[in-house]
């Protein structure tokens, strides 16, 4: 039975770190990749395991491969306690002064969150910028019933069909918009906030189903954030700050709003319910969506916001503009 435990938890966590050393292709692997936080706790269920057959093993010849294992297990937890530590250590930045601005993000699942939620969230938040990914005709029309055009008058980007709808809307003027050859629409604008001008890139890539499009479409981002000199990246990136192609886009000079202001673990999907695995709805259990900002810009606070009808958390994030 003991043995049984210990590969129960140590299998799946060795297989977790691995996985998030690496840059794996085949999509089981990336998808895995997300859920590399629950390695922490499987570690530390391992380590008890293991202290326990080390205190109670009898002769010491029985107890020190339990000792030398748990010393082993004690250094991969702390490997993934450091690679989670940025989300709740250190200081956040002071907010200084410069022009305000505070962005949401929302997947509508293919244009079935409920409209007004959505609209109420942006008022409740006081939000001057929401980016929409998965947004339809539908979907639209229902948040201009509830007050859309009155709250962000200003709006870039193309509804879809299903998944490939993306916009932006603002309450600041925007500038011309370009588009992005990513797998679902993304756009990059220039936002006026009076006191200073924001280079926003919205983005909603392909999620990891699709392996090769989604590290394509995700290494593109990259680029395109880098030559358009964005100031906040901000969407459903379909990937969390635990994948490669992520990192290398924070090596641009990116930081994640979430883990600058220290706000811990803020996973956003899978949302009410509407994930489930063998009949059990999964919890919200993933950080896939996410505001990213450059040196120019500070991040301040994040927040997740329930939305009925879609399987996202919506985010939000209260900015500054620095530079």
């Amino acid at each position: 039975m003991w043995w049984l435990l210990l590969v129960a938890t140590l299998g799946p966590a060795l297989l977790l770190t691995a996985l998030r050393s690496t840059d794996p292709s085949p999509g089981w692997a990336v998808q895995a990749v997300a859920f590399t936080p629950v390695a922490l706790p499987l570690y530390a269920a391992a380590l008890l395991l293991l202290l326990g057959r080390a205190l109670t093993g009898g002769r010491s010849g029985r107890r020190g491969p339990a000792v030398v294992a748990a010393l082993v297990v004690l250094g991969l937890g702390g490997l993934h306690a450091w690679w989670w530590s940025p989300l709740v250590a250190g200081t956040p930045p002071d907010a200084g002064d410069g022009a305000r601005v505070t962005v949401m993000t929302a997947n509508l699942l293919k244009g079935r969150a409920d409209g007004a939620e959505v609209v109420r969230a942006a008022v409740d938040n006081d939000v001057d910028v929401l980016v929409l990914e998965e947004v339809t005709d539908d979907a639209l029309a229902d948040m201009e019933r509830a007050g859309l055009d009155e709250l962000l008058p200003e709006r870039i980007g193309e509804t879809g069909a299903s998944i490939d709808g993306t916009m932006v809307l603002s309450r600041a003027p925007l500038g011309e918009a370009t588009a992005a050859d990513t797998f679902t629409q993304t756009w990059g604008v220039e936002v006026d906030l009076g006191a200073a001008t924001v280079r926003l890139l919205a983005v909603h890539p392909a999620a990891p189903v699709d392996p090769e499009r989604w590290h394509a479409d995700l290494d593109l981002l990259r680029d395109v954030a880098r030559d358009t000199d964005a100031d906040v990246v901000v969407g459903d990136f379909n990937a969390t700050l635990d994948h490669a192609p992520m990192r290398r886009l924070l090596d641009e000079g990116y930081a994640d709003a979430a883990a600058e202001t220290n706000a811990g673990w803020q996973p956003t999907w899978p949302a009410n319910g509407l994930f489930p695995v063998l009949g059990v709805p999964l919890p919200t259990s993933v950080a896939i969506d996410h505001v990213l900002v450059g040196e120019d810009v500070l991040a301040l606070d994040t927040r997740t916001v329930e939305i009925g009808g879609t399987d996202h958390l919506a985010l939000v994030a209260d900015l500054v503009v620095v530079g």
